[in-house]
């Protein structure tokens, strides 16, 4: 028998107050005294996984964005989406006080060897029973790169090609431990079973790696592995790797016509298309009406800091956008850098809304604001006509919007049958494998 389609939720968080919209965190409820404590990450674990949200991952950066004007002055000063902790460390507090839920962390294959991702993703696997996920990234800023000690980055082509060998790399490392290789026989001595440990003996054009890998296997094998690729090679990256993918677009259309196109790239790549969860992003304002919503909504926008919204911008799009105007002119500018998706998601909004696309990248994100029947509507259409899998949630204002979101929309999500009411299996996979 079929199994009924169910949506995937995941939540976007960062390690700072500033999350994709730009303005939530000089909302007065958003909290800024508990940044450093366990607590906070702790107590948005439980709020998800008691909205039954598949996972949670971390946007990670590897340094202080300086695109804008050639400084992190704007950036920094006005309170940008900033990576002020290392998820790394976090993950395990919130694995601690959660059992279902997924977690994971954004990693960059070009900044971190096989060994070392094979090792830490593997330890945060074993600890949380089989939860751990990974958004792979290729990164796309000099500013990052140098931080990794290169004068700047590597291209596109050629950090695809890279992040491809470390996958292949890090499966051979995970791979490398049976499952019962560990005996932990006391009285008979026997600790492991060095015959069912191997080498990976990896050899690749751009990394190498000897193993054997020193984490036994762990519950999922590997992790669930989440990528956001939108460029043409980034598409072929992740057609081949990715088992949810998350991206953003404007309008339904646009998503309509990746999702096409993705799906055919899978299927060309010997995988079962509609194995891979595509997940467009989506940022909400819940209200117990419509009416209260979109005041609230207006004044989230009210405290919109136009440099800060240009500022960010400019981060994503890897130029600085002071002294750009058009779409075209910001790719040339870009050349190496930028994320593609974004640059996309901004020439469809100026597009849908008959704008420049000098205004569009003066926009903060877009904001669904309604009761939690405006927002289902929204999301069971665009589910229900196959524009997507589900959808990754960033914070609006941290963490109300999580709990607003939980209390308010999910038990609606629930009551038409799109959503899950209990996880189905214990690790990540099988929840992303079985909706419930």
């Amino acid at each position: 028998m079929t199994r009924p389609r169910k949506m995937h939720l995941v939540a976007y968080l960062k390690t700072s107050p500033t999350a994709s919209y730009a303005p939530g965190w000089r909302y007065p409820g958003a909290p800024l005294d508990d940044l450093w404590t366990p607590q906070r990450y702790e107590h948005i674990a439980r709020v998800l996984e008691q909205a039954r949200f598949d996972a949670a991952f971390f946007a990670d950066e590897f340094g202080v964005p300086d695109v804008y004007k050639g400084s992190y002055a704007d950036y920094l000063g006005r309170g940008g989406q900033l990576s002020l902790l290392d998820p790394m460390l976090l993950l395990p507090l919130m694995a601690r006080v959660t059992t279902h839920i997924g977690l994971g962390s954004t990693l960059s294959t070009t900044f971190y060897g096989p060994y070392q991702l094979a090792r830490s993703i593997g330890t945060l696997d074993l600890l949380s029973g089989g939860r751990a996920a990974w958004n792979v990234v290729t990164s796309a800023s000099d500013y990052e790169a140098r931080n990794a000690g290169m004068e700047g980055l590597p291209p596109k082509e050629l950090r695809y090609d890279r992040a491809d060998e470390v996958l292949e790399a890090c499966c051979a490392l995970w791979d490398g431990w049976d499952a019962d290789a560990l005996v932990l026989d006391r009285e008979g001595g026997v600790f492991a079973d060095a015959s069912k440990v191997r080498y990976a003996d990896y050899v690749g054009k751009h990394v190498s790696v000897r193993g054997p890998l020193s984490i036994p296997r762990t519950p999922q094998g590997r992790p669930v592995i989440l990528q956001a690729g939108s460029s043409p090679r980034g598409r072929e990256f992740a057609a081949r790797w990715a088992e949810m993918i998350f991206c953003s677009h404007a309008t339904k259309e646009d998503a309509l016509a990746y999702v096409t196109d993705m799906r055919a790239r899978i299927a060309a790549g010997g995988r079962v298309a509609e194995d891979v969860r595509i997940l467009p992003s989506l940022l909400v304002v819940v209200g117990e009406t419509d009416s209260i919503a979109r005041e609230k909504a207006a004044f989230l926008d009210a405290r919109t800091d136009p440099e800060l919204v240009l500022a960010s911008s400019s981060s994503l799009l890897g130029v600085d956008l002071s002294m750009i105007e058009t779409a075209e002119g910001a790719e040339r500018a870009a050349g190496n850098h930028g994320i593609a998706g974004s640059r996309d998601r901004m020439a469809q909004l100026a597009r849908a809304q008959g704008i420049s696309f000098a205004a569009a990248v003066r926009k903060p994100r877009g904001l669904l604001a309604g009761s939690p029947t405006t927002i289902a509507d929204h999301m069971e259409d665009w589910f229900t006509s196959g524009a997507c899998d589900g959808f990754v949630l960033p914070p609006t204002v941290f963490p109300a919007t999580y709990e607003e979101f939980g209390r308010m929309v999910v038990p609606e999500l629930q009551r038409r049958g799109l959503f899950r009411r209990e996880y189905a299996g214990s690790t990540l996979r099988e929840n992303v494998v079985n909706p419930g």
